[in-house]
């Protein structure tokens, strides 16, 4: 309940700035201004995910390391708002809906059949999903799939508010010197 809260609460705070993006992104590229994608949630039910768009509407739905050239993908704007992380905002969405909450595993996509698979072997996929987590604070794009569970079972098995308070505070800083974000 208080990440709903929470998640109301920043939102209406943030909506100039959403409105803002929102706006800049029309003029670039016309409508959506939302990139809708479907991610695995809580014990692996399916859920739409929210993030702004920052790539052009022809852009293949699939995680980005998978495209050839990216960077010819993205908006003139894309790679700002993925740099400070401000394509995450509509994440809020999530956490309002019951979907996310602030800080757990980042959702896999529907189709990353070795992450999902390596979750669940380890029963990270009981855990319901976050914005930010162990595994992004500590590597973000830089890590392979494997790093990324290990941390996430890290989390699993040493979840406390310490531990919470510690990945807001080194998200909050790698937002500012975007660190790990490789487009």
């Amino acid at each position: 309940m208080i990440n709903r809260i929470s998640g109301i609460l920043l939102f209406i705070l943030l909506s100039p700035i959403l409105g803002i993006v929102g706006i800049i992104i029309f003029v670039d590229d016309g409508m959506p201004i939302l990139f809708t994608q479907k991610r695995l949630g809580l014990s692996g039910d399916i859920f739409n995910f929210y993030k702004f768009r920052t790539m052009k509407k022809d852009t293949p739905n699939i995680a980005t390391h998978l495209l050839y050239n990216p960077e010819k993908y993205l908006l003139s704007f894309g790679k700002v708002l993925r740099k400070y992380s401000v394509d995450e905002l509509p994440n809020l969405l999530n956490i309002i809906k019951g979907d996310m909450v602030f800080i757990g595993p980042r959702p896999a996509l529907y189709n990353q059949e070795d992450l999902i698979q390596k979750r669940r072997v380890l029963g990270i996929n009981k855990l319901k999903p976050g914005i930010t987590g162990w595994a992004q604070v500590n590597g973000r794009d830089e890590l392979s799939i494997s790093e990324k569970v290990k941390f996430d079972e890290y989390y699993l098995e040493n979840r406390s508010f310490y531990l919470n308070l510690n990945i807001l505070i080194m998200t909050i800083k790698q937002i500012f010197i975007n660190k790990g974000v490789s487009h």
